[in-house]
């Protein structure tokens, strides 16, 4: 992802963006690093330290990562139909059995 899609996706400026990038010592505050974990679909412990949270990982598999991750950038109305579809097929699949 381009710094400019990221500043887009975060609301966080392009050039405050390139700071925390080039300059090491300085960090995002903790509302700036939430936004940047959740618009790379990571954990902020990750983006920290690197390192991936095991007990995170292991509830959640990489597609499912993926499908909150998508989940999170639609619209409200979009939000909404996903929800009712959702409880759609789930209510169909409690049915059939």
């Amino acid at each position: 992802m381009q710094v400019k899609e990221l500043a887009a996706k975060t609301g966080i400026s392009r050039h405050t963006l390139d700071n925390y990038l080039n300059v090491r010592e300085n960090m995002p505050t903790a509302d700036a690093a939430v936004k940047i974990a959740q618009a790379l679909g990571v954990t902020v412990e990750y983006l920290i330290t690197g390192d991936e949270n095991q007990t995170e990982k292991s509830m959640l598999g990489i597609e499912i990562r993926a499908l909150i991750q998508n989940f999170k950038v639609l619209s409200e109305n979009d939000r909404k139909m996903i929800s009712a579809i959702t409880k759609l097929v789930k209510n169909q699949n409690r049915k059939s059995m």
